[in-house]
Formats: C-alpha cells, sequence, structure tokens
C-alpha cells in the first residue's frame, strides 16, 4: 500500500505510533548509553567513599572502558551478582547511631540508572504531601506546607517515629509493591539482587534479610514507593500530613484526636506494611513544641513564624568550636575558608527561620571565638601592643590590655579589642558572618 501524498506532492509525515513488540522496554531503558552515561555523571559529581572492593571514583571511567562489555553481558544473562555494601557507622545529631551501606563505585551507577526509569513510573503518583527525594520537592516546601497546617488551626502535631526504617524494611512486601508498575523480571530480580547483597562488616560479609541500604542511589525511591501505602491511607482519612523520607507529621486540632491519629498509624505501619513504631520517640505535641527538619513554629500576633530547632542551633556551634579552636594550628585564610563554607551552607538551609534575633545573637557569639584566635596568635606582649596601636588602639590602652592576664575569651569581648577587631576587619579578611549572610540570602531567595 502507498504512502499518503499530500497536494504539495510531498509524503506526509506518519503520526508516530508504537508498533506492538518493538516498543522499548524498561531493561533497554535503563541500559540504554544516555541514561548510563547521565547515571556516571551523577556518581561521579557525588564522588564518595569507595567500597568493598576499594574503587574510586576516579577510576571508575577507565575501568568501565575496559569491562563494560562483560558487565553487559552479565546484566543480560541474569548472572551479574553486586558486591556486599560497606557498613559504615555514623552518629546521629540526636543521639545513637545510624548505619550507612557505600556499594562499590560500579553498583551506584547501574543503581542509577535503575532508580532514574523508576522514577518517571512513580513518582508522578506519589503523595503531594511527601517531599523527600522527589524531583521538584525540598524541605523547605515541607517546612511551608506544615506552617499553613498550624496556621489553620491544626495546632497539635502527631510525630511517628519508625524504628530504623531502612533496616527493617521486609524485602517481600517492598518488592510487592515495585512489581505493581514493574513487571519486567529481569529489573526485580536486580533490584532484589541488590537488596540481598549483603554488607561487609570488619572484614566479613553478613548477609542481609531485610532492610534497604541508607546511601545507596536505590534508597530514596525504593522508600517512597514503601511509605507510599501510608500516605494513601492518612490522604484517605482525611488527615493533613507531611512526609520526608521517614519523618511523618500529622496535624489536627485536638491532643485526643492526636493520640487516636498515633495508634492508627502505628496500627497501619505494623500490620500492613511490617514495620515497626518506637513508641519512645514518636509522640504528640502542641505545635509550638514541634519540630521538623531541624525548624520549629512559633506564634505571633502577626501569625505562625519558623524558627530554628535549639538543637541545631547547638549543632552548629558545637561545628564551630572544633573549626575556631586555638588548639587547631593552621593560618587565619585557611581556617576563614572552611568557616565560609560550612557556615553558608548551614544559612542557606535555615534562611528560611524568621528569629533575626537568633542570628544576631549567632553572629556576635562567632565573631567573638575568631576575636580570641586573633589574641592567641600575637602571643607576646611586645606583638599585642605593636598590634593593637597599629589597629587605632591608644598606646597606653594598648601596652595596659597587652600585658593583662585575663583569660582569652574574656578579653576577646572587651571593648578594646572590639574596636580593634571590628566587622569590618573581618569583612576585609573575607569572613562571611552569620547574620548577614542570613539576611542576604532571605533578601535573594
Amino acid at each position: 500500500m502507498s504512502a499518503r501524498v499530500e497536494r504539495s506532492g510531498r509524503p506526509a509525515r506518519f503520526e508516530e505510533t508504537v508498533i506492538p513488540g518493538l516498543e522499548v522496554s524498561l531493561w533497554e531503558q535503563i541500559l540504554a548509553p544516555g541514561n548510563l552515561t547521565r547515571a556516571l555523571r551523577r556518581v561521579e559529581a557525588n564522588r564518595g567513599a569507595p567500597g568493598v572492593d576499594g574503587m574510586t571514583t576516579g577510576e571508575l571511567r577507565p575501568w568501565l572502558r575496559e569491562h563494560w562489555q562483560q558487565v553487559r553481558e552479565a546484566l543480560d544473562a541474569g548472572t551479574y551478582r553486586p558486591l556486599p555494601v560497606r557498613r559504615v557507622v555514623i552518629p546521629k545529631p540526636g543521639g545513637g547511631q545510624r548505619w550507612l551501606g557505600v556499594p562499590t563505585v560500579l553498583d551506584r551507577p547501574i543503581q542509577q540508572a535503575i532508580a532514574q526509569v523508576l522514577v518517571p513510573i512513580f513518582d508522578p503518583n506519589f503523595s503531594g504531601s511527601s517531599f523527600g527525594f522527589r524531583p521538584g520537592k525540598s524541605a523547605h516546601q515541607a517546612v511551608r506546607v506544615a506552617r499553613r497546617c498550624v496556621e489553620d488551626g491544626l495546632r497539635w502535631v502527631v510525630d511517628v517515629d519508625l524504628e530504623r526504617f531502612f533496616d527493617r524494611v521486609q524485602f517481600d512486601v517492598l518488592m510487592a509493591r515495585v512489581a505493581r508498575k514493574v513487571r519486567d523480571r529481569k529489573i526485580l530480580k536486580l533490584i532484589r539482587a541488590y537488596l540481598e547483597a549483603g554488607v561487609m562488616v570488619d572484614g566479613v560479609v553478613q548477609a542481609t534479610v531485610e532492610g534497604t541500604p541508607q546511601g545507596s542511589p536505590l534508597s530514596p525511591i525504593l522508600s517512597n514507593i514503601m511509605l507510599d501505602d501510608l500516605d494513601r491511607e492518612l490522604w484517605r482519612r482525611g488527615h493533613r500530613f507531611v512526609r520526608f523520607a521517614d519523618d511523618i507529621r500529622v496535624f489536627v486540632r485536638s491532643r485526643r484526636a492526636a493520640q487516636r491519629v498515633l495508634d492508627s498509624v502505628t496500627t497501619v505501619v505494623e500490620q500492613r506494611l511490617k514495620l515497626k513504631v518506637n513508641m519512645e520517640k514518636s509522640s504528640v505535641r502542641h505545635a509550638g513544641q514541634a519540630t521538623l527538619l531541624g525548624f520549629g513554629f512559633f506564634f505571633t500576633r502577626f501569625g505562625v513564624r519558623i524558627r530554628v530547632d535549639p538543637k541545631a542551633v547547638k549543632r552548629l556551634k558545637d561545628r564551630i568550636r572544633v573549626l575556631t579552636s586555638r588548639r587547631w594550628s593552621v593560618s587565619m585564610p585557611c581556617r576563614i575558608g572552611t568557616l565560609n563554607e560550612y557556615t553558608t551552607g548551614w544559612m542557606a538551609y535555615f534562611r528560611l527561620a524568621d528569629t533575626a534575633g537568633v542570628f544576631k545573637s549567632l553572629d556576635e557569639w562567632f565573631r567573638r571565638r575568631m576575636r580570641q584566635i586573633r589574641w592567641k596568635e600575637w602571643k607576646k606582649p611586645a606583638t599585642k601592643r605593636r598590634n593593637l596601636r597599629q589597629l587605632g588602639i591608644p598606646d597606653r590602652k594598648a601596652r595596659e590590655w597587652a600585658m593583662s592576664g585575663k583569660g582569652y575569651w574574656r578579653i576577646a569581648c572587651s571593648p578594646v579589642l572590639a574596636r580593634a577587631l571590628p566587622n569590618a576587619y573581618w569583612d576585609d579578611l573575607g569572613l562571611k558572618g552569620i547574620y548577614p549572610t542570613w539576611h542576604r540570602l532571605r533578601t535573594t531567595a
């Protein structure tokens, strides 16, 4: 049959159709060169420590040029076996420990390639109240939605703490949910192989019978797939809630209603999802005492405002104390560069807070820490006197303070040192203050 021809004499453009039997399978989408290249670049950008085989991200690309064909053949044949992840234990900010799994650098781009194909399949149907590890979603959005709930009168907050969520996910329960939309058995087999790859602890491989390694490229999408049933149940019951990965907050109008919600959510989590709710850490709190992702809320005559969780402030000060330790012998430019990197990242996240007074107080404390370092660097009284005079302090005062036996911290708060080392002095050295950074980020956001 001849092709349809337009009146101009040129062949008409055929409409794009998918011919049965020629669709690009999910497996081919995962292993498509473009998808793999994007995954490899993502892994290289993230860097990260080596896995159990010791290979670094810098060594991965040359290795793949020589061995990718064999890896691809093993993947297609279903004989590829992921190596165990290397277990890393890190302390939690609130106490306790978190177990991270570090896959080999070969397994990371393969997992990333799988995730890049799974996200467009599952993510569009996830709840709008889920914000963790999703394209176009952020922690700031979650906090703003939570504030809106409180503004609407839902001032009791149910904090549901899932006990070691990433370590307790049952494979059969998780894979059943993945299989709802993924029919390709090779993909399901490969995902399960990653779940069952085991962990290496102190040089010994331990089998895994549950859990999804926190820190792997697949973990975020798998966690959202697992908890989507909980989101749907909360939505079906008409609840207002916010979820960021395994951080869950439900907002209701009364303490009694909040307690009922906690009991019902616990039943859904433990019976349907086969997970465990940590009842010691789960709680029912008034919105003024509740926290979410490092933020809290307070009430003014202008409405509900966002504050920084005091625990987050304490962690900031603890880190700055380390970076401004007088025992850390580095040059001032090096110290300022390290401090700027840390405080700018911290302020970029916490710029959402409305507590200008907190940031001003932190800024004063921070600069006092810097003056203390400078005073110690000058060491000898003669050096202190000379530098004070060069910085505009009268000779009598310079001599008096240079000979002072007061401690570094006390002198750092003195009017003389504040005058000799004002904010402008640190600005000239490139130090980024906490309050100015917060103000700049707030006005440019």
